[in-house]
């Protein structure tokens, strides 16, 4: 049964489609409320603030992918996009706009179901560091227990599964972590060979945290094996070291 009767928003135009997911995930144990179209929708979602969203890519009025910007506009919820066509276009525009996972149309009910388990499990999840602040060197700092990224005195939204890989890599500075190893340990063993969410996933994270995202300074790409956290220096975390 689903941990802690999580809420769930299904958004899709087509009504048997959603009468029938509702259906499937209110007896695994979800809270379901359902939108048959983007401008509903998002209606839905500020009258209920649920905590996680199913959103489908090709809706009429306001698609999927509106419809996902707009909600990250607003919240940092995670966003499950379902795309009929398969398109790749669709899967990595989906990506970028901040959504957490895609499922391609037709889908098993319990891979859909396995997929909400997992970018929950995400969302929840804490860091291993012990220490409340993980990471400081005067502009960027990382505070573990409270999962908050701040440039200077601004604290940056980033959505779960940014913070987890971002974390994981400024656990063990320095240390290149392989796309299988992250994809293993921030996404989870269901993932397996989807090393594309990394190379989006560093996009995002870079776009948020670096000064000039083309040439970052945090998140270091080492060509062929996979990237590492480089600290700057500053008032960074005693132990820790640059290259």
């Amino acid at each position: 049964m689903a941990s802690e009767a999580a809420g769930l928003l299904l958004i899709d135009d087509d009504v048997r489609l959603t009468e029938g997911v509702a259906r499937y995930l209110r007896h695994a144990g979800y809270r379901v409320d359902v939108a048959n179209d983007g401008f509903a929708g998002l209606e839905r979602f500020e009258a209920g603030q649920p905590d996680l969203v199913v959103l489908d890519v090709m809706m009429p009025g306001m698609d999927g992918l509106e419809l996902c910007r707009r909600l990250h506009e607003r919240s940092q919820v995670p966003i499950i996009m379902l795309t009929a066509r398969g398109d790749e276009t669709d899967r990595v525009h989906g990506l970028r706009l901040g959504a957490d996972d895609y499922i391609t149309k037709p889908f098993s009910l319990k891979e859909l179901e396995a997929r909400i388990e997992a970018v929950l499990r995400r969302a929840r999840a804490t860091p291993s560091h012990q220490d409340d602040i993980l990471y400081d060197d005067g502009e960027l700092r990382l505070e573990a227990h409270s999962m908050q990224v701040l440039r200077g005195t601004e604290t940056l939204n980033l959505t779960a599964t940014e913070r987890r890989l971002l974390f994981l890599l400024a656990e063990q500075p320095g240390r290149v972590f392989s796309p299988e190893q992250i994809l293993r340990q921030v996404w989870g063993p269901e993932y397996e060979g989807q090393t594309e969410y990394v190379k989006l996933y560093v996009w995002r994270v870079r776009q948020k945290i670096e000064a000039d995202p083309e040439r970052p300074a945090y998140i270091r790409t080492e060509r062929g094996l996979g990237y590492r956290f480089v600290p700057q220096p500053g008032k960074s975390e005693p132990g820790a070291t640059t290259s």
